[in-house]
């Protein structure tokens, strides 16, 4: 835990660290293995069922009418408007309209985490989670684990390239799955000097597609591998990277290539050189994530303790607790459909409306 002026913030990268040493435990000898039929019809829960429920931090905003005991990891929007939060711990809460739906899904403990959601061209949307790779259909969710050739339930990067490939990421390497089977996909063996994986040297944060086909791969200490015709590039600390645990990267729409790591904060690559903002000293916190473009050409991301940032193409603002934010570790960003951008953090749902921050339910009552 450390102290950003008087606010007390909690170090995310600790407690990655605390609960998934629990996860990677389960997961590298302990797995149980899951039936994978295909899921019935799925269950939900409706706000009324879970009021009150106990929250590991005192929340200044909603939770979503008490379903998030942490925080929500990430957000989504489909093509249909509906709102997907993917918790840190309470499963898969959806929101169509009407009423906040928590999904039970049938064989999965409703206490698992969600770090990515994707929504192929068919509509179908995908969720990276701890207890595998799960796919909703409009009607059923299906879930896909080991059993049917995942390498590791624990997905962390989960993107589908134009072709409809669905690349998965995880603490055992990367697959891909092309709706039938999983093929394992080997990134090279080059490590880098005095790699220091926080979790798994095989550990992929997250994958990317850019506009020209090449496939990005961050890592877990080990710098960036850029694919393209089974040829490989390695992005390191050697060659200007600011570190090699890299936790993010975005391509805007200019195609530069974002670069949030651990411990190095966020620089800039536009295929020949490096712009560093962190290490430059423009911006502050050396853990960061979260990137995201929005509709305007703006790219928002968070920096651990130091709350979010938004780069207009010239300048960057800084929005912290002291304009609205309910605390200055924040987890997901996303613009939804009315111009809207959601934050998501250790103690409840914000909503920029581009003028200021402010409580969720203020903005869209039904998250209360």
């Amino acid at each position: 835990m450390t102290n950003i002026g008087c606010k007390t913030v909690f170090n995310a990268r600790n407690l990655l660290l605390v609960f998934l040493s629990i996860q990677i435990t389960s997961c590298t000898g302990q797995v149980k293995e899951k039936p994978i039929s295909d899921i019935k019809e799925s269950e939900v829960y409706t706000q009324p069922i879970i009021l009150n429920q106990n929250t590991t931090f005192p929340q200044i905003h909603t939770n979503l009418n008490g379903m998030v005991r942490e925080f929500v990891r990430t957000i989504y929007q489909d093509k249909n408007g509906n709102y997907w939060f993917g918790t840190n711990g309470d499963g898969i809460i959806c929101y169509k309209g009407q009423s906040l739906e928590k999904i039970k899904i049938s064989g999965i403990s409703p206490n698992f985490r969600v770090l990515e959601i994707v929504e192929d061209e068919a509509g179908y949307i995908w969720f990276g989670t701890s207890e595998g790779l799960i796919k909703y259909d409009g009607k059923e969710f299906k879930t896909f684990s080991k059993k049917n050739g995942l390498l590791n339930e624990e997905i962390w990067g989960l993107t589908i390239d134009k072709e409809g490939l669905i690349w998965v990421g995880g603490t055992r390497g990367v697959s891909h799955f092309d709706g039938e089977k999983f093929i394992p996909f080997s990134l090279p063996i080059s490590k880098v000097e005095n790699a220091k994986p926080m979790l798994s040297d095989k550990l992929v944060f997250k994958i990317i597609e850019d506009k020209s086909g090449n496939m990005w791969f961050a890592t877990d200490g080990n710098g960036i591998f850029k694919y393209n015709n089974g040829e490989f590039f390695q992005l390191t600390a050697k060659n200007e990277l600011t570190n090699n645990n890299v936790a993010d990267i975005l391509e805007d729409k200019q195609g530069n290539i974002w670069i949030g790591t651990f411990y190095g904060g966020v620089s800039k690559f536009d295929g020949k050189t490096y712009t560093n903002f962190t290490k430059d000293g423009i911006i502050a916190g050396v853990e960061t994530y979260n990137f995201y473009e929005d509709s305007q050409g703006n790219i928002w991301f968070t920096a651990e303790g130091y709350g979010v940032y938004r780069y207009d193409g010239n300048n960057f603002k800084q929005f912290t607790t002291e304009d609205g934010l309910t605390s200055n570790v924040t987890q997901s960003i996303l613009e939804d459909n009315k111009g809207q951008v959601w934050f998501g953090s250790w103690q409840g749902l914000s909503i920029y409306d581009g003028q200021k921050i402010m409580n969720a339910k203020d903005k869209e009552p039904w998250t209360n």
